[in-house]
């Protein structure tokens, strides 16, 4: 897998083709050398996860603390990842690498679909966790954070976009937004109580309110008759 950001992509037509969330997939590149494990691959990031969710700190956990825990030598770890950053970034994306299978029929049950799995993701304790721990350690490394943005944020924010695109051409949607603003209204509400409102319940039903809520706000409005 590559590490070097993607450039943004142009903006494609409106399509009705069904397929899943674009998504990175949680493991580093290959290296030349001995046969790499997948399964040794696997037992890393869990440890990583598994510590997290036990209440780890990013500045606790060492590469050998890591390796401990997955129960593989620390020059393994290394063989994989130069140092915890890297790894950190792959554990990131390792959340996001099965988004849902969109239909490409409908716009508010591909909309739904999108944010249920943002829901399910953070009723996840290790989820919550992990994003709460992680995001703001990337989030004060900016070169970090800036790949992880255009390798994972930005493939997630393009399929919202997508489907705002086709709803503009079908005529579900106005014209007249702008579907940056209504991405962040769609997405905007359950990221906030997954990640900076964790108290707040994440009940079954809410992604389908959220979207009902902001097409109602983006739907042409009916002209007036003439008088």
């Amino acid at each position: 897998m590559s590490r070097a950001a993607e450039g943004p992509e142009a903006a494609a037509a409106p399509s009705r083709q069904p397929g899943p969330v674009p998504g990175p997939v949680p493991v580093p590149a290959e290296r030349r050398g001995r046969p790499r494990s997948a399964a040794a691959d696997s037992a890393i990031i869990e440890a990583v996860l598994r510590l997290i969710e036990d209440g780890a700190s990013i500045g606790e956990l060492s590469m050998e603390r890591i390796a401990r825990e997955a129960g593989v030598g620390k020059a393994t770890v290394y063989r994989r990842w130069p140092g915890k950053d890297a790894l950190m970034l792959d554990v990131m994306r390792s959340l996001d690498a099965h988004g849902p299978h969109l239909e490409g029929a409908s716009v508010r049950d591909d909309l739904v679909a999108l944010l249920e799995f943002l829901r399910r993701r953070g009723l996840a304790k290790r989820n919550s966790a992990l994003l709460r721990t992680v995001v703001s350690h990337v989030q004060a490394h900016p070169e970090l954070w800036a790949e992880y943005h255009d390798t994972v944020v930005r493939a997630r924010r393009e399929a919202v976009l997508g489907i705002l695109r086709r709803g503009v051409a079908n005529g579900e949607i106005r014209a007249d937004r702008d579907l940056e603003t209504i991405a962040d209204l769609f997405v905007g509400p359950m990221l906030a109580r997954a990640v900076l409102h964790e108290w707040k319940e994440l009940p079954e039903g809410l992604a389908e309110d959220i979207v009902d809520m902001v097409l109602e706000g983006v739907r042409p409005r009916p002209r007036a008759a003439a008088g």
